[in-house]
């Protein structure tokens, strides 16, 4: 297809796949945002998705997919750029860009490291030191689980940075997909620019502050 094989069609797939996982990003906050109701709210939120059965697996090669769309073709697209440039030019080009668009592809392989740590760590529960039981409800106690996680600075601090890594690559890449999809113009862009940046940093309070007020002993 020739949307696979020119360099605007890898564009306009690493857009698209990318803004899909954000809105995943948007439900997941609001999922794990139920800690702060207490312990019926997201032990009850996880009971639910766990009743969803087979569906969840589905959902998950979906994100797989899409994930793997968005690495494989943001790769591609920073090599293609790479060698587009020559080196002559490279200083100019960082200074008209800044630190986050410069620095995509490195943001990109941190979280592709941080979700497989995430996976090991919540859903396989493979890492050492966090509570793994049942509530008297007799459904899995997520929230003791999350809490005891957090109460490690270690475990809270690499989520936070993390956290910090996300707001880094959609900083840049919201408002790179309303410009791939040329969406844009002179009138839109500073208002494109702004909300991007907006929702990257509520994205970032947002999931930050669960391992922070954890941490800080204010949720127990």
């Amino acid at each position: 297809m020739q949307l696979f094989k020119s360099t605007v069609g890898r564009k306009i797939l690493m857009a698209i796949t990318g803004q899909l996982m954000v809105l995943f990003v948007v439900v997941h906050l609001l999922g794990n945002s139920s800690i702060f109701i207490g312990p019926n709210g997201i032990n009850a939120y996880a009971e639910h998705l766990h009743s969803l059965g087979p569906l969840v697996w589905v959902f998950r090669l979906v994100m797989l997919t899409l994930l793997l769309v968005h690495g494989i073709y943001g790769a591609v697209v920073t090599l293609e750029n790479s060698a587009a440039n020559p080196a002559k030019y490279a200083m100019n080009t960082k200074l008209e860009r800044g630190f986050a668009s410069e620095n995509m592809i490195w943001t990109g392989l941190l979280l592709l490291a941080f979700i497989i740590y995430h996976l090991l760590h919540f859903t396989a529960r493979v890492t050492p030191g966090m509570t793994l039981q049942n509530d008297l409800q007799g459904r899995f106690d997520v929230f003791s689980m999350v809490v005891s996680s957090f109460q490690h600075g270690t475990i809270a601090l690499i989520y936070v940075a993390a956290m910090i890594v996300l707001f880094l690559h959609l900083f840049h890449g919201i408002q790179s997909f309303f410009q791939t999809m040329g969406w844009n113009n002179d009138c839109s862009r500073p208002v494109i620019s702004k909300v991007g940046r907006l929702v990257a940093v509520v994205f970032l309070l947002g999931y930050s502050s669960i391992p922070v007020v954890i941490l800080a002993r204010i949720l127990t």
